[in-house]
């Protein structure tokens, strides 16, 4: 059946001098000559390699682009091509070699996400994607399975490292900006995973039980704001149900929300084997099921058959499918060269990455006075720095900088003791992990999972005194990783291990008898636990994972070259339960998610708690809505970052106009050396008995580098839109009649001066479809 089946599509590549060749102005007519088996063909990926018989397609894969995430099928009697889609989030992920040349096809490893939004810099994350997106183009690929947006609602969830920020303003803007230098190359993005998907364990069975107004407010925002402001090319819908329904086979998502309210003009695709009936995707609006199995084809044929799909909603997705082919550089003909600029891409990396690093303690260390030329450099991860995560956010990079490499190339000598006792450390853990990997069954998904990493080693006593005499200062790197398929763990993971306390503690006492400092570097994807030893050292550095010149970048930093002006885009609570989300998060769970890549994975069972189905019970009151609301004290609180100089705000103004309303602030820097600040909005908004979390961001911006006593004027715009909440039971936004507080800050926890706004009576500022309600009972949190 598979083969004759095959057999039947090839058939019809034939060509004709008859039939309509496709065009920007002729889609409905290739569509109306299409047959069934074109238009399911059509509409399902072509498959993925390196997986076994029962995940392969109909007819041939198409392999034009090695190693890329997957392709749509063509149908070449009718001019419709093949069109790549591939990853993702921190630059293009492909296969670096190829047989039959000794050629490379590298790509660069640009900062992970969560670096990205902790910039808060709209106008360099387009940078950054512009550099991205021409590396698509050159080396052939047509969408960019990125960026990713999911909501940092708890900090143990795998892929955190991928996505931006706590909170969806942020979060949207952020994304916008990446989308819009992404496809100013003519590619597209493809922005995910819409929605809800917040966790990794059972992430393709697990049902997320949520409010209409959480969901308005926190996991569809981000959504929202980036397709008003950028209309990415396509949607990436996610895993997991979304109140018992799987996203992807959502009408009332897809179609209902992201196309009839948010005008969305573009194609939705599943993630890859996402969901589980194909003929209800069809109907939901996702018009392009990855990267395609033989059942699916079978399935959308026999569905249109037997009354069970319409052949109208088939044919819509078809269209879109055929829209989105006719804006592709594989298209319109494009003659890539597989020779995109790495070396100014590599440049691009480094310079932005040191916008994205925060600065969280500083007792002087830093930068690092001119007379200190000798580092003592401890920590296993100084010299194997993390560039990103794993999965399908990892990138083939040609190169990752270290720290010890970072600071050898800033002019520094690194103790050369230090690093052969950690040069030895290293291959004895490398030796010890190989055995232990060799004693596992490989899979298919080998290469996508997060390696163990070694053990922290800690120097003896006699030893750090032999360093503390040879050595001006030292470093020390705490190292995390984490990826697809699992959320990481609280002891090792969110905390720190003995070994790494006892690292921190011992070097620590050694420098500070001898009076001289300890910093310590945090290269991580996403929050570790920072309160309990964070006074010991003179200065922490939230390096994050930055990319392949990450070390270079952290030298930069540590040296005083570059002024730190990141501002943390996620709270650092005290304690992991501190979140309100850890009540219900699977923290303890050692589940791993394996489905992937089993093709249809069935209706799941729905029974155990944070694993089938998860309360999203903190509903509205997610990270600095939930710890500043309910006076939580945290480590460090949403926005937060140090400078090398100080600022000061001043004259602040609001002027209202029917609805829209421009806010101005004067910064000054008061320091003595140039750098950037941002500033943050927040509204304060009227009493409701709903409730409203204490305080919501609602604009920011960065000002340029101002030097010493410089000072710029920031303007900020915002509209009723961005005051309203949303009211279940009118399914509308609405902003209250009353007054209104507008905080100008350097974090939510610091506000350095307000404007009164009043609203005359209230607004209904736009009506929506009354959809998405839960399926069970939630014991939501109340102010």
């Amino acid at each position: 059946m598979i083969f004759a089946a095959a057999a039947l599509v090839m058939g019809l590549t034939a060509c004709s001098n008859n039939e309509p060749q496709l065009n920007e102005k002729n889609i409905k007519k290739v569509v109306k000559a299409m047959t069934l088996e074109e238009k399911a063909r059509l509409v399902i990926g072509t498959g993925m390699a390196g997986f076994d018989g029962s995940t392969a397609v109909v007819g041939a894969t198409n392999d034009l682009v090695p190693g890329a995430a997957g392709t749509t099928a063509a149908i070449e009697r009718l001019g419709i091509p093949a069109v790549v889609l591939a990853d993702g989030p921190a630059g293009l992920r492909i296969s670096p070699t190829r047989e039959g040349t000794d050629a490379t096809f590298y790509c660069t490893g640009f900062p992970v996400g969560t670096l990205m939004a902790c910039t808060w810099n709209t106008e360099l994350v387009e940078q950054v994607g512009k550099a991205m997106g021409e590396e698509v183009l050159e080396y052939g690929a047509d969408v960019l399975l990125a960026p990713a947006l999911n909501i940092h609602r708890n900090p143990l969830c795998g892929r955190n490292f991928e996505y931006y920020s706590e909170d969806p303003y942020l979060t949207g803007k952020i994304t916008a900006a990446m989308v819009n230098g992404v496809q100013s190359n003519g590619v597209g993005t493809s922005i995910k995973h819409f929605a809800v998907n917040n966790q990794e364990t059972n992430r393709q069975m697990n049902d997320a039980i949520v409010t209409p107004r959480a969901l308005r407010e926190i996991y569809l925002k981000g959504f929202e704001i980036a397709i008003k402001d950028a209309q990415p090319w396509t949607i990436m819908s996610s895993y997991n149900h979304l109140n018992g329904v799987y996203t992807s086979e959502s009408r009332e998502l897809l179609t209902d929300i992201a196309r009839d309210e948010w005008g969305f003009e573009g194609l939705i695709m599943t993630d890859w084997f996402g969901g589980n009936s194909s003929p209800a995707q069809m109907h939901a609006g996702n018009d392009l099921i990855m990267p395609g199995t033989d059942r699916q084809y079978f399935d959308i044929i026999e569905a249109v058959n037997n009354g069970s799909l319409s052949m109208e909603d088939l044919d819509t997705c078809v269209e879109r499918v055929l829209e989105l082919i006719v804006k592709t550089p594989r298209f319109k003909g494009f003659e890539y060269d597989n020779q995109p600029d790495l070396t100014a891409h590599a440049q691009v990396t480094r310079n932005s990455a040191a916008e994205g690093m925060v600065l969280l303690e500083n007792n002087g260390a830093l930068p690092l006075a001119k007379n200190i030329k000798n580092v003592a450099l401890f920590g296993t991860t100084s010299y194997d720095f993390i560039a990103g995560g794993t999965g399908s956010g990892d990138v083939n990079k040609a190169y990752v900088i270290d720290l010890e490499q970072g600071l050898a190339n800033a002019g520094y000598t690194v103790n050369a003791d230090i690093k052969d006792m950690y040069s030895k450390h290293a291959a004895d853990e490398a030796a010890r992990l190989a055995a232990e990997a060799a004693s596992k069954a490989a899979d298919q998904l080998s290469a996508f999972m997060t390696k163990p990493r070694a053990t922290e080693f800690v120097p003896t006593s006699r030893q750090l005194a032999q360093a503390v005499k040879t050595s001006d200062v030292a470093l020390i790197t705490i190292g995390r990783n984490s990826g697809e398929f699992a959320d990481r763990k609280v002891e090792g993971d969110f905390a720190l291990t003995a070994e790494e306390k006892g690292l921190i503690d011992n070097v620590a006492a050694a420098f500070h008898a001898a009076g001289k400092q300890v910093v310590v570097v945090l290269n991580v994807g996403g929050v570790i636990e920072t309160a309990s030893w964070k006074n010991t050292p003179d200065a922490v550095l939230l390096a994050w994972q930055a990319g392949q010149e990450g070390g270079n970048t952290v030298a930069d930093v540590l040296a005083g070259k570059v002024n730190p002006s990141g501002k943390l885009s996620m709270t650092f609570p005290v304690d992991y339960m501190d979140h309100a989300s850890s009540a219900n998060f699977p923290f303890d769970e050692e589940m791993i998610d394996f489905s992937f890549g089993a093709g249809s994975v069935g209706d799941a069972k729905h029974d155990r708690k944070n694993v089938d189905y998860t309360n999203y019970e903190e509903d509205v009151y997610v990270g600095y809505r939930y710890f500043d609301s309910f006076g939580k004290d945290v480590s460090y609180p949403f926005g937060y970052g140090l400078s090398y100089t100080t600022f000061e705000y001043s004259n602040p103004t609001l002027v209202a106009n029917n609805g829209e309303y421009t806010v101005t602030v004067d910064v000054t820097n008061t320091g003595k050396v140039a750098g950037k600040e941002v500033v943050e909005v927040y509204m304060n908004a009227p009493a409701i008995e709903e409730g409203r979390p204490m305080q919501e961001l609602i604009a920011f911006a960065k000002t340029k580098e101002l030097a010493a006593g410089e000072t710029q004027t920031l303007t900020f715009n915002f509209t009723d839109y961005e005051l309203a909440w949303y009211d279940v039971a009118r399914s509308a936004w609405v902003a209250e009649a009353g007054n209104y507080n507008i905080l100008l800050a350097a974090s939510s926890r610091d506000v350095k001066t307000q404007v009164a706004l009043t609203v005359a009576k209230e607004k209904i500022v736009e009506q929506t479809h009354d959809v998405l309600h839960p399926t069970r009972e939630l014991n939501v949190l109340k102010k």
